[in-house]
């Protein structure tokens, strides 16, 4: 669920795990001034208590998108529910703090740690004794043997979404006793604490037929502090019952019910009764706060005051309500009723472990040319666009400064200084560099916009090299970027940037059919002072008389109104420097697959979730294009089309570097050169809204921290919650 847009699912795995849903108890670690990561840029908003003060049993009823597909977490249609599902109730040797950062679960791995390095990587499992399945079998070496070769890649047998880490595996033994589980890595791999979280039983693991089906719709055997009980997809609710034989701390509830409600149909939902907790919209939430008002401040009629304070706006309210058919009067009566209900229920706001992004299609037409991706970056003022979604809610519009990590995270570094700040005159000057003029003499009006369609159309030789850069010009930004990154001359003969691979790949090929000629600079070439021309304000941009006109396509459905006063804020800010949109809205159902996924679109806004193993999981998403064997273009999960040699080259590294220090410095380096080639631009960190019963402690808007399952509940009766401070301070 997303109430600024929708977002890619079962994309990263691995990070779904540990991210989607997060919820904790533990407050914020704190950290050093020096510390490159800082701190999150909110806390969590929960109403934690100790557990004396959360009653014993009772059914937390929580909303979700739908009941899942698959309750196997490395299927490619797992989904946050399943996600949810595997927390509560499957092992994880490895859980994430406050701040993103993995720590070992304790509940089921006394140690691990890499033993040696020399001549391979050997990293060293002590299980918890108690630790053992539903069915009593202790967890070993088996089950981490069976989940290796079912994720290794090498069994195509296997329907897995992702195998990274697995597929560096060598073997898996037993240690010196059956507690004892030891993995040797083929070579380095730096991201280790990714793997076995969560851990399946071999019997999901153990053969093909199992893994592809059987854990599809049920999991017999598990171990957590919860188990399934039922699935009902009928009713559309799983239950998630406590676990008789936990030894860890009990579970305070008796059930979880996850329901499955659309994002439009909660606050009805919570009103009813039906759910205690769910995610909601700006839209929703704001009914909420109002509902906690005074009562009789809730009739939304319009040309009446929101909140009455005198005797005449009173009647003057009663007399609209006069005024009202038979079947408006019902539906205020129904409205009413609801905002009564929501009183119960209180508003906790924090952010998620994801961010929004304006991703620029690189593969053809104008963002083709890396210095018009770099003037659209320039124009815009992202903390005046983080403003626009996270200022009404309270929360800090702080721009987002990574396309790796989060605020908080290891390998958090603002890093957008690779592409410099927000700055017009740059963003004209680049524009001119690249050809596109204001007063320029346009074709027919029948031609077609250079960005709108501009995928379809086959660039000439001569205007392939028109795009390239020369000697003797600077790149813009360079003053602020790692002064290890050096950009090598522009070989016009070959298109290619020196041997950094810094030029990004065009893929028409893979979806019309037609290769598209590889052209534009290695860097953000622009003379450098080079100014506007004279009296070029907003007027139209054009070149080879098609005017500089890019299509920017956005969901539709509920929860899309953020993402599109967003985008009405980005096109304004691009209109300044010459640069048009045509923004198109499509379905949910659509925007992924048919336009994002395809290539079909210039400009677009979604979300990615932050990782603590971005050596890992954010490799596919920034991972230059490569040609398949049919001839296509192999994107993996980089839907901007624009990637660099150098860039995987320190992806690379970083996940071979066991010093973490050094990792994360290889993947702050990467980020850098993601900020400099300019195919997606971050904006903000995605606002989490949670609706919860006032009663409802130990759970609500999670922030990083994995789930602490056992802790949630109901207040017990006489208790009271400490005011938690608010998100936004």
């Amino acid at each position: 669920m997303s109430h600024d847009g929708v977002r890619l699912r079962a994309v990263m795995r691995s990070v779904a795990f540990l991210t989607a849903g997060a919820l904790a108890v533990p407050t914020l670690a704190a950290c050093s001034s020096d510390d490159e990561s800082g701190k999150p840029l909110a806390g969590q908003d929960i109403a934690p208590v100790g557990r004396d003060l959360v009653a014993d049993g009772g059914t937390l009823n929580w909303a979700v998108d739908d009941v899942p597909e698959t309750l196997n977490t490395f299927q490619s249609d797992a989904d946050d529910a399943t996600t949810r599902v595997a927390q509560a109730v499957l092992p994880a040797m490895f859980r994430l703090d406050a701040q993103g950062r993995p720590q070992r679960d304790a509940d089921f791995l006394e140690s691990a740690k890499v033993v040696d390095t020399e001549p391979k990587q050997v990293v060293l499992y002590k299980l918890d004794q108690r630790a053992v399945w539903s069915d009593g079998r202790e967890i070993g070496a088996a089950d981490f043997a069976a989940q290796w070769r079912a994720l290794s890649g090498k069994d195509s047998a296997y329907w897995t979404a992702r195998n990274a880490g697995y597929d560096r595996i060598e073997k898996i033994e037993r240690g010196a006793n059956n507690l004892e589980v030891k993995v040797t890595f083929s070579r380095p791999y730096a991201d280790w604490k990714a793997l076995f979280s969560p851990l399946y039983p071999k019997d999901v693991m153990g053969t093909p037929d199992a893994f592809n089906d059987g854990a599809r719709r049920k999991l017999k055997v598990t171990a957590g502090a919860f188990g399934v009980q039922k699935i009902d997809r009928k009713d559309k609710e799983i239950v998630l019952a406590r676990n008789p034989h936990w030894w860890g701390r009990p579970a305070k509830l008796s059930e979880i019910v996850l329901h499955a409600v659309p994002l439009d149909k909660r606050a009805a939902a919570l009103a009813d009764g039906t759910v205690d907790l769910a995610e909601i919209d700006p839209a929703d939430a704001s009914r909420i706060a109002l509902a906690g008002r005074a009562k009789g401040t809730n009739t939304p009629l319009q040309g009446a005051s929101a909140s009455p304070t005198s005797k005449d706006e009173n009647k003057n309210e009663s007399r609209q309500k006069k005024k009202l058919n038979k079947k408006q009067r019902k539906a205020l009566a129904k409205y009413l009723r609801q905002q009564d209900a929501l009183r119960a229920f209180t508003v906790r706001r924090s952010f998620e472990p994801a961010y929004t992004q304006l991703a620029l299609n690189g593969s053809a037409g104008p963002l083709a040319d890396e210095r018009v991706r770099r003037a659209v970056a320039r124009a815009l003022d992202r903390t005046a666009l983080a403003k626009v979604v996270l200022q009404p809610l309270g929360l800090p519009a702080v721009p987002v400064g990574s396309h790796l990590a989060l605020s908080g995270q290891a390998a958090y570094a603002d890093n957008s200084g690779a592409l410099g700040d927000h700055d017009t005159t740059e963003a004209q000057a680049l524009l001119t560099d690249a050809g596109w003029v204001a007063g320029g003499p346009l074709k027919d009006r029948g031609e077609k916009a250079a960005g709108a369609e501009g995928k379809k159309g086959k660039k000439s030789d001569d205007e392939a090299d028109s795009e390239g850069g020369s000697d003797g010009q600077y790149i813009v930004g360079e003053d602020n970027k790692d002064p290890q990154d050096h950009t090598k001359k522009h070989d016009k003969a070959s298109g290619r940037g020196g041997d950094e691979g810094s030029k990004h790949l065009a893929d028409g090929k893979q979806y019309d059919g037609r290769k598209v000629k590889q052209g534009g600079a290695p860097g953000a070439y622009a003379p450098k002072g080079t100014a506007a021309p004279a009296g070029a304000k907003t007027g139209v941009l054009a070149k080879d008389g098609k005017p500089l006109t890019l299509r920017f396509v956005l969901p539709s459905g509920t929860g899309s109104e953020s993402l599109s006063a967003v985008a009405d804020n980005i096109s304004r800010m691009l209109e300044k420097v010459g640069i048009r949109t045509e923004i198109t809205k499509v379905s949910d159902d659509s925007y992924f697959k048919d336009h994002i996924a395809s290539g079909q679109y210039d400009l677009a806004l979604y979300s990615w979730p932050a990782s603590a193993f971005p050596a890992t999981d954010a490799r596919p998403i920034f991972a230059k294009p490569v040609p398949a064997a049919d001839g296509s273009l192999n994107v993996e999960q980089n839907y901007t089309r624009v990637g660099t040699d150098q860039v995987d080259q320190l992806f690379d590294q970083a996940a071979s570097t066991l010093d973490e220090d050094e990792s994360a410095a290889l993947v702050r380096k990467a980020d850098a050169r993601i900020w400099a080639a300019a195919g997606s631009i971050p904006l903000y960190q995605r606002p989490q809204l949670t609706a919860a019963r006032r009663t409802v402690v130990n759970a609500g808007s999670f922030g990083f921290q994995t789930p602490v399952y056992e802790d949630m509940g109901f207040l017990k009766k006489g208790a009271k919650v400490s005011p938690s401070p608010s998100s936004g301070s």
